[in-house]
């Protein structure tokens, strides 16, 4: 009997599972082909989504994403963004993420570089102060 992990498998416990050398279960991968052909039934042939899906064991989600994406390069990014747009946006979100960082860094920096040590000023006015003088002398005594 395969343990439970969370949600059933698609068809109850008799599906066979993809299992890696150490026994755990891992995920499936698809070729180009098998995509292009599964998205073919659906925006050439007219199927819906969850038809192709059930008939080729799929997700309904992993098949809707590849039909969207499909759809976005046949358009040339007029329905969603193309394969070349969607490389693009993540190099630069990750870029503005560093770019980020960075100034998060040196604001943090010319902030120390500016501002006078906070612990070094309150010393000296807390020695000014003459009753701090009996305070330091039965602390440090």
């Amino acid at each position: 009997m395969i343990r439970f992990r969370g949600h059933l498998p698609r068809g109850g416990y008799d599906v066979p599972h993809v299992q890696s050398e150490a026994g755990t279960l891992r995920r499936r991968q698809f070729t180009d082909e098998f995509k292009a052909g599964a998205v073919r039934l659906v925006l050439d042939e007219g199927k819906t989504v969850g038809a192709v899906a059930r008939e080729l064991d799929l997700t309904q989600s992993a098949l809707a994403d590849w039909v969207r994406k499909a759809q976005a390069e046949r358009t040339q990014g007029r329905s969603g963004l193309t394969g070349v747009e969607r490389e693009e946006l993540t190099r630069l979100r990750k870029e503005n993420r560093e770019l980020r960082m960075e100034r998060e860094v040196l604001k943090n920096e010319s902030r120390a570089l500016t501002q006078p040590d906070l612990w070094a000023r309150n010393s000296v006015a807390y020695a000014r102060r003459p009753e701090a003088v009996a305070v330091r002398f039965l602390v440090t005594s």
